[in-house]
C-alpha cells in the first residue's frame, strides 16, 4: 500500500487535534505536531526508507516511540493509538476538525458549551444563532463558519500544492509504467500551481490497447471508482483527492492539455479570438470548418490565434493575453536563476541543523549565498537570540567564512516587528549584521490601520532589509493581516527594502496578486525557503511557481542576483 510523507503527517496531526480536545499534556500535544510538520516537509519518502532497511536517518523531534509509530503508518496505513482515540471520542467529532476555522481548542468549547459533536449539530447551532454567544466567538465567526460548512457540503475542499504534489507524482510514475503510455501530465490548477488544489486532471497519452484505464482501477490508491470508461475515469483516492484521468489521442494532446490546464477565464478568451478568425477551438483541437488545424501541441494552439506560448502559470486572464499580444510577456524566473537563500533557521533556534550543515545543503542544492537568520529573543517558543548570542552566532559565522569554499554565509536574524513597530534587538546589534529580515509573529488582528502603521515604522528603522512574509497568512489557518498592502510597497520603495515570498507550503506568502504588485511598483521580492533543516530548500520549487504566478523574472528577484550583485543592495538598507 503506497503510504506518502503526507498520510503519516497526516496521522500525526489528527492525533495531535485529537489529544488537545481531550485536554491532554501540551508537551504531548507539541511534540506530535512538530512530528507531523517534520514529515511533511520531509524530502525522501519515508515508506521507501522503511521498506530499504532497519535505519532512518534522523528526523528531528523523531524519538523512539515516533519513529515506531511512523513505521506502523507504513505498514498499516494508521496507527493503534489513534484507532484508539476514535473509538473513545465521538466519531464525528473529527469531521469538526475538517471546518477551516475550526481548530482543536474551538471544537472542544463548542462540545463543552453546547454539545456540539457533529457537522450536523454545528450546522444547526450556527442556524438558531447559538455559535455566536459562546465566549470567543461572535457573530461573524458564525457567519464564516456556516460558510465554510456549505463548502464542504458542496466538496470543496482543497489541499495545499505541496501536498497534492505527493499524491501526483506516484499516481504520474504509476501510469508512465503502463505498457504503450507515451505521455502523462497533470494538468489544471496544480500545472497552473496555483496554492491550493481542489482535484487533479491528469492526460494520457497512449498506444491503442494500453491498459491504462484497467490499471489506474487497481492502484492501490484508488479508494472509489466514480465513473470509469475507455477513454475517461474518475476515482477518489485514498486521501479524499479526486482525480480525473483522461485518454487523448497524440494529435490532439496539445489542445486537450491547454483546455484542461485553465484556467476557465483563459480558455474562454483564447475561444474568442479562435472565432475572431473563424476558428473554432475545444479539447479535441483547432478546426477550421471541420478540418483538424492545429493541436498536437499547445505551442500550435497558441500560433493558431497569432500568440507565442503562454506559460501556464499565467493562465489567470489577468493581462497575460494581451501582453502576449504586444509581445511584452516577461521571462519568467526558474528555479535555475536563484543564486541564494536569505531566510534559514539553525539549531540555534528552532532549526534542526547546524550553520555548517546548512551551508553545505545550500551549496549541493546549487546556492551559492544563504543568510542564517534566527528567530529574536520575543519568539521564545522558537528560541530567539538574544543580544549575546546573536554576537557568538556571528563569530562563527565568520570562521565557517573562513573554512567553506563555493558557499558565502550572510549574519542575519529574523528580528521581531512588536506590537508597536520598534525591533526586537537594538541597532547596537542590528548593525553587525549582513542582512535584517523583520517578521510580524504576534498580534495578528491589529485592525487595518494600526497593523500598517506597525509594518511602516518598522521599514523606517534604520536596520531593515526584507519584510518576512508580509501578510502574515497561514493556508487554511490563519487569514493573512489586514494591512494595506500597496502603501506598504510604496514605502519599501521610498526605503529600499524589499518584500519576501516566503516559499513554506504552509505560506507561500506573498500571494500571486502581490507579487504582480511589487513587480509594478518596482520593488523586488526575495524568494526564500525559511527552511529549518537541510531538507527544506525543497520549498523553493514551490516558491518560484508562485514567483511566477506572480510575473517575476529574474531582475525582479532579489536573490537571483549573484553575492557581487546583492551585498551593495544589503549594504543600502543597513544604514551604511
Amino acid at each position: 500500500m503506497p503510504i506518502h510523507n503526507a498520510d503519516i503527517a497526516a496521522v500525526f496531526e489528527e492525533i495531535a487535534d485529537l489529544l488537545e480536545i481531550r485536554g491532554d499534556n501540551p508537551f504531548r500535544i507539541r511534540a506530535y505536531r512538530n512530528a507531523a510538520r517534520t514529515v511533511g516537509e520531509f524530502s525522501r519518502d519515508l515508506k521507501t526508507l522503511v521498506d530499504q532497511g532497519p535505519a532512518l536517518p534522523k528526523l528531528p523531534g523523531v524519538g523512539a516511540d515516533l519513529e515506531g509509530k511512523i513505521r506502523e503508518i507504513c505498514a498499516s496505513g494508521t496507527c493503534g493509538l489513534l484507532e484508539r482515540m476514535h473509538r473513545e471520542m465521538p466519531a464525528a467529532i473529527t469531521e469538526l476538525l475538517k471546518i477551516p476555522g475550526l481548530g482543536p481548542k474551538r471544537v472542544r468549547l463548542l462540545h463543552d458549551v453546547l454539545e456540539v459533536d457533529s457537522l450536523e449539530q454545528l450546522r444547526r447551532a450556527a442556524r438558531s444563532g447559538k455559535i455566536r454567544e459562546v465566549p470567543g466567538f461572535g457573530e461573524k465567526t458564525e457567519s464564516q463558519i456556516l460558510q465554510a460548512l456549505e463548502q464542504h457540503d458542496r466538496g470543496g475542499q482543497r489541499v495545499k500544492l505541496a501536498v497534492a504534489a505527493q499524491y501526483a507524482e506516484a499516481l504520474v510514475a504509476h501510469l508512465k509504467s503502463v505498457r504503450g503510455v507515451a505521455v502523462v501530465t497533470v494538468a489544471g490548477s496544480f500545472r497552473r500551481m496555483r496554492e491550493t488544489v481542489g482535484d487533479l486532471d491528469i492526460l494520457v497519452a497512449a498506444r491503442a490497447g494500453s491498459p491504462v484505464m484497467e490499471r489506474l482501477r487497481g492502484y492501490d490508491e484508488v479508494k472509489e471508482v466514480l465513473a470509469s470508461g475507455e477513454t475517461r475515469a474518475s476515482v477518489v483516492l485514498r486521501s479524499g483527492l479526486h482525480v480525473d484521468v483522461r485518454l487523448v489521442p497524440r494529435e490532439s494532446y496539445g489542445a486537450a492539455l491547454h483546455y484542461f490546464t485553465g484556467s476557465k477565464a483563459h480558455n474562454i478568451a483564447i475561444r474568442r479570438l479562435g472565432q475572431g478568425r473563424g476558428l473554432k477551438i475545444n479539447e479535441y483541437g483547432v478546426f477550421r470548418a471541420e478540418t483538424r488545424i492545429a493541436g498536437e501541441t499547445e505551442e500550435s494552439v497558441f500560433e493558431a490565434v497569432g500568440l507565442p506560448f503562454i506559460p501556464p502559470e499565467l493562465r489567470e486572464d489577468r493581462g497575460e493575453i494581451e501582453a502576449a499580444r504586444r509581445g511584452e510577456l516577461p521571462r519568467l524566473v526558474t528555479l535555475e536563476d536563484l543564486k541564494g537563500d536569505l531566510h534559514l533557521h539553525t539549531t540555534a533556534s528552532d532549526g534542526h541543523n547546524s550553520v555548517k550543515e546548512m551551508a553545505l545543503a545550500a551549496k549541493a542544492v546549487g546556492l551559492t549565498y544563504v543568510a542564517i537568520t534566527e528567530h529574536s529573543r520575543r519568539l521564545t517558543v522558537a528560541r530567539g537570540l538574544d543580544p549575546g548570542r546573536v554576537l557568538k552566532q556571528i563569530d562563527e559565522i565568520d570562521r565557517l567564512n573562513g573554512e567553506l569554499a563555493g558557499i558565502t554565509i550572510l549574519k542575519g536574524i529574523e528580528v521581531d516587528i512588536l506590537p508597536d513597530g520598534s525591533l526586537d534587538l537594538p541597532d547596537s546589534v542590528l548593525k553587525r549584521l549582513d542582512i535584517v529580515v523583520g517578521a510580524v509573529h504576534s498580534a495578528f488582528n491589529l485592525p487595518r490601520g494600526k497593523q500598517t502603521e506597525r509594518i511602516l515604522r518598522a521599514m523606517e528603522s534604520r536596520y531593515f532589509t526584507v519584510l518576512a512574509h508580509p501578510s502574515g497568512r497561514l493556508l487554511g489557518e490563519r487569514e493573512a493581516c489586514d494591512v494595506d498592502m500597496l502603501k506598504i510597497m510604496r514605502a519599501a520603495k521610498r526605503r529600499g527594502c524589499f518584500l519576501e515570498l516566503n516559499a513554506q507550503p504552509d505560506r507561500l506568502d506573498l500571494n500571486d496578486v502581490h507579487c504582480q504588485m511589487a513587480r509594478d511598483e518596482g520593488v523586488l521580492v526575495a524568494v526564500n525557503s525559511d527552511a529549518h533543516g537541510t531538507h527544506d530548500f525543497a520549498h523553493l520549487r514551490y516558491g518560484i511557481g508562485q514567483a511566477r504566478r506572480g510575473w517575476l523574472g529574474p531582475k525582479d528577484v532579489l536573490n537571483a542576483r549573484g553575492l557581487r550583485e546583492l551585498k551593495p543592495l544589503l549594504v543600502r538598507t543597513m544604514g551604511r
